[in-house]
């Protein structure tokens, strides 16, 4: 009975184990994962301050999803006790771990004015933004497009020499784009040497730092571009028409130059999907578009019909199958949708007038959607 009773003892052990080890990981997961915060936000540290107090105010201020996840992540690391005082920057969807190593580490991440340069599909603004001492928030001060007169605001902020610099990029910005805004840049040095393909730089909020060149900030971005690829590859759906992730990131491009709207990504995926399998061209705009511009500058107007006529390699109206680069950089949502579609059986989709897009699954079906938006165009024309 003894023996019984040992082992029953022996097995509920094991039991406990293993659920306060799943418990253990799932605790770290929350502690790694993204963060609620929509906007970056300055948080003020006073001197003297204790790291509870600080994590019931990081969680009351939406900085954090919890309080207590925050101390006991911080007590595991052991860094409770290195609590600095000062603002620090807390970026959007910064995790308790990153929240963590900010307030306790110092320096690096203090804040009260920041510049950011925000590359947009049509220009690249920058933005100085400044400490709001009632909210802890920052908010905008004035702006210009880069390459035009800079705001006196800037000459203060500058002079200083301690305001945070940060490129923020758009989905679907072009390399030319990003490559042109970085040598415009006067807060980093050096010349890019190596500038990569076509869709291979990530659209993310990069932090620059003092002394960074430029070619350092490329490497990041295809670092980081590479990292998503890659994920989004080895968990893709099954029997996709792509040959490669190549293939995969110029679908992911072409997905995210045709729609914003982040629920019609994976819809919008399944009508080029089926279309590759049935072998029909994709006769998607972008694409000529980019034949014609090679995502230099933007287009500014409709295209002509001479423009849907011209060969070019990317003109998907002339050949079958995706063009041969990707004609932007896509987001991570974009290449998760290339790699997951949805299960439709769409081979249209035309404008529906209201910043989305009607589907079809025939021509017959896809010219009554086509009728109805040249219907909406002319109302709007008048």
């Amino acid at each position: 009975m003894w023996r019984a009773a040992a082992s029953n003892g022996l097995t509920l052990l094991i039991v406990m184990f293993l659920v306060m080890g799943g418990l253990g990981i799932w605790a770290k997961g929350q502690y790694a994962a993204q963060g609620p915060l929509e906007a970056s936000m300055c948080f003020r540290v006073p001197s003297g301050a204790y790291f509870r107090e600080t994590a019931d105010r990081l969680a009351e201020q939406g900085a954090v999803q919890s309080a207590a996840f925050l101390r006991i992540g911080a007590r595991y690391e052991e860094k409770t006790t290195r609590l600095k005082a000062g603002s620090f920057l807390i970026p959007a969807g910064a995790s308790m771990a990153e929240v963590t190593d900010i307030v306790t580490r110092g320096g690096a991440n203090t804040c009260g004015s920041e510049i950011v340069y925000r590359i947009g599909v049509a220009s690249t603004t920058v933005q100085l933004r400044e400490l709001d001492p009632a909210t802890e928030r920052l908010v905008d001060i004035a702006s210009y497009k880069l390459g035009e007169a800079r705001p006196t605001e800037f000459a203060p902020v500058l002079e200083r020499g301690d305001a945070r610099h940060r490129i923020a990029m758009a989905e679907g910005v072009t390399n030319w784009q990003i490559i042109e805004t970085l040598k415009g840049i006067d807060y980093l040095r050096g010349d890019i040497g190596d500038v990569p393909a076509e869709g291979m730089l990530s659209p993310y909020s990069y932090e620059l730092q003092r002394a960074e060149t430029r070619q350092e900030v490329v490497n990041r971005m295809v670092a980081r571009q590479a990292d998503i690829l890659n994920a989004a590859w080895d968990a893709r759906a099954e029997d996709l028409p792509l040959a490669n992730k190549s293939e995969a990131l110029i679908l992911a491009s072409i997905i995210e130059k045709e729609t914003s709207v982040p629920e019609e990504r994976r819809i919008v995926s399944s009508v080029f999907v089926n279309r590759l399998n049935r072998a029909m061209p994709l006769q998607t705009d972008p694409t000529v578009i980019y034949g014609i511009t090679r995502g230099e500058g933007v287009l500014g107007r409709g295209l002509r019909r001479s423009e849907l006529d011209l060969e070019t390699p990317w003109n998907t109206y002339k050949i079958r199958g995706l063009p041969p680069t990707p004609i932007a950089n896509p987001g991570r949502a974009a290449i998760e949708a290339a790699l997951n579609p949805e299960a439709t059986d769409y081979i249209f989709f035309v404008a529906d007038g209201t910043g989305g897009h009607a589907f079809a699954k025939t021509l017959a079906e896809h010219n009554r959607n086509v009728a109805a938006w040249r219907k909406i165009e002319a109302q709007s024309n008048n």
